[in-house]
């Protein structure tokens, strides 16, 4: 049997109004409109919801039993359909997971939780580290923001440029070739990498090329602060981009300077499953990330 959940909101409307012209009013509908629900209604209950009495209509024992019940369902399907978009931060109770390589956590997690400690106490975050190949983390809500360099191609994810960063040398403090680099001096040097996957090369490699050049990269890291480590105790390079990475530079004791050749600024892009992208928390998350990268 079919059935009409409008005959719901009728339903509601005539034992609340107790007459079919009210209910129409209620309604914006016609009154025959509203008694032709009527006698469908009557027809699947077997009740005849309203009689007459004089002037006016009353509800019948059945209808004055089942009132309140029409009400509350009337009441959940309204809440279904039309969600809650208020977010009460104080006692939004919520754990995200964030992607990103580590010294973009490292730029990222003390500004981003001070944030939080001061609208939102009852947020936790746990920052991932970038997975060495593709996954569906993102697509099973393991994790709920990726922050990194690339927009996804998939059209259910969303993305956003959030900031961009430019690329610099990094170099241990007293190198011998601190200064400015030309390219022959910053492709005679030896230098490390950071790459996920362990790649040795790069667009840096490209460039390096077209003038004849090439460089020795002589090791591939996971992550930002391992190829620090080595840059700060070797004669080692990094090339990496500059605002990111500043608190590696200031842990390890580093000094930066540019590029010898023209790079266009490094994005920092933003990825998220569409099902979180009108998400009231989400968007919040989403706006702090922003907010930290524009300032």
């Amino acid at each position: 049997m079919h059935l009409d959940l409008n005959l719901l909101t009728t339903l509601n409307a005539l034992l609340e109004e107790g007459s079919v012209a009210g209910a129409a009013d209620r309604l914006r509908l016609s009154p025959p409109a509203v008694s032709r629900a009527l006698g469908r209604i009557r027809k699947l209950t077997g009740d005849d919801i309203l009689v007459r009495t004089g002037r006016t209509m009353m509800p019948t024992p059945y209808a004055q039993a089942v009132r309140q019940e029409v009400s509350d369902l009337v009441r959940q399907a309204q809440a279904v359909l039309t969600p809650h978009r208020e977010l009460d931060l104080a006692t939004l109770e919520r754990t995200f997971a964030l992607r990103c390589h580590d010294a973009l956590a490292m730029s990222l997690a003390p500004a981003l939780l001070n944030t939080i400690a001061q609208q939102a106490p009852g947020v936790r975050l746990r920052f991932l580290p970038e997975a060495s190949g593709d996954s569906d983390d993102l697509r099973h809500g393991r994790v709920d923001l990726e922050i990194g360099a690339d927009a996804p191609e998939q059209p259910e994810f969303h993305s956003e440029v959030i900031g961009h960063d430019r690329l610099a040398v990094a170099m241990r403090r007293d190198h011998p070739q601190t200064g400015t680099l030309d390219l022959e001096q910053y492709a005679a040097l030896t230098h490390v990498v950071v790459s996920r996957r362990g790649r040795l090369t790069g667009p840096i490699d490209e460039i390096l090329a077209e003038h004849g050049l090439r460089r020795r990269v002589i090791a591939s890291f996971g992550t930002a602060a391992a190829a620090a480590q080595v840059v700060r105790d070797s004669e080692s390079l990094l090339t990496t981009p500059l605002a990111v990475t500043r608190p590696l530079v200031v842990a390890f004791d580093l000094i930066t300077v540019d590029l010898p050749f023209a790079l266009p600024d490094a994005p920092i892009v933003a990825v998220w499953h569409q099902r979180h992208n009108s998400e009231p928390a989400h968007i919040w998350l989403r706006e702090r990330v922003r907010d930290h990268f524009a300032g």
